[in-house]
């Protein structure tokens, strides 16, 4: 097994970094500010300076010395998980739950039930016959379907490399997630490396997610990076080229990203905005046997007012940083709240 595949749940931060640096740097890219994702929370500020939520998370951050303070949610100590519960309602989804519901869209796309495994009680058989497609719909159709997982956490929707209540490993030919079923797919139709790198590609191309907590994006880009990985090597039994690693990086970093879901901006990004006004104050003075004089006195007046879409709940007109995503088939950017609410 090659060094980077070497952790089965916790990917360390410091192989990534020794991998190749720019592979981290890469993975910690938020696309929307230019600059990398921040914490978000304030969970880590017991590290030191730097680790506030509106810290940058930077690879001295979270490698060397700190190289083992992000991990998924079953790793966290059970203090810590009942403040994420109580901060921000974090309450990742059991795996065979994602699965009954993953199989609520394939049973509908496919028209048929058990296509991909046989649900039991908390639990499911895989099917292991190839996937049959329905007339007039192909496994290249099924890849291209775009899928999104809201506050994705650490993806488990996506990609269900382990139980993320349990931190069971799940073997490849096993998992449920919506990406692990293009990439079963991919693996039961191709057998020629090159052809199954540019088509899972395509499938990671077509998935999303987002998150609040700059740790969780961190975690859930790991994890589908290396579902990819993983099947590959399930497959064909070794380890994809760093460029092509570092390709579906690229395209990871910018879909699954860092958003406040109610407001399409980057977490606490919004500001006040400052009105400067002139006005003209008069000082009045009164002297015997004499009017009054008023005597006028340029004074510059400063004074906030709340962001426009916190104070109306008005979702295109909040003063934060927005959030853009990759529209890989345009091959261009767009503002992700533009797309839900149809705005050209």
């Amino acid at each position: 097994m090659s060094v980077v595949l070497q952790e089965k749940v916790d990917i360390k931060e410091d192989v990534l970094f020794q991998l190749d640096k720019e592979l981290l740097e890469i993975l910690l890219k938020d696309h929307s500010s230019n600059k990398n994702i921040i914490w978000a929370i304030d969970d880590y500020k017991i590290y030191g300076n730097n680790f506030s939520a509106s810290d940058y998370i930077t690879i001295e951050s979270i490698t060397g010395k700190n190289g083992n303070i992000i991990k998924p949610r079953t790793e966290k100590s059970k203090e810590e998980q009942v403040i994420r519960i109580r901060q921000k309602a974090e309450v990742f989804t059991p795996s065979w739950i994602c699965n009954a519901q993953n199989n609520l869209i394939d049973n509908d796309w496919f028209k048929s039930n058990t296509v991909f495994n046989k649900e039991i009680d908390k639990g499911w058989i895989t099917n292991n016959q190839k996937v049959k497609f329905p007339n007039g719909k192909t496994w290249q159709e099924y890849v291209k379907l775009v899928r999104m997982e809201i506050t994705c956490g650490e993806a488990p929707y996506l990609t269900s490399r382990y139980d993320s209540t349990t931190g069971e490993y799940i073997e490849p030919k096993d998992r449920i997630g919506l990406l692990d079923r293009k990439l079963r797919v991919i693996s039961e139709n191709i057998s020629i490396e090159q052809l199954w790198i540019e088509w899972a590609i395509v499938a990671v191309q077509n998935i999303y997610g987002y998150d609040w907590q700059g740790d969780n994006v961190l975690l859930a880009r790991e994890n589908v990076l290396y579902a990819v990985l993983e099947y590959f090597e399930y497959k064909f039994n070794k380890t994809l080229p760093t460029n092509i690693i570092k390709e579906l990086s690229e395209i990871v970093s910018w879909n699954i990203w860092q958003m406040d879901g109610l407001k399409f901006v980057i977490p606490n990004s919004c500001v006040d905005e400052i009105i400067e006004e002139k006005t003209q104050l008069s000082l009045f003075t009164i002297e015997p046997d004499k009017q009054e004089v008023q005597l006028p006195i340029n004074e510059l007046k400063k004074w906030d007012r709340q962001c426009k879409g916190c104070k109306n709940n008005n979702p295109l007109k909040h003063t934060g940083i927005y959030c853009y995503i990759m529209d890989w088939l345009k091959n261009k950017k767009v503002r992700f709240v533009d797309i839900v609410y149809g705005v050209k």
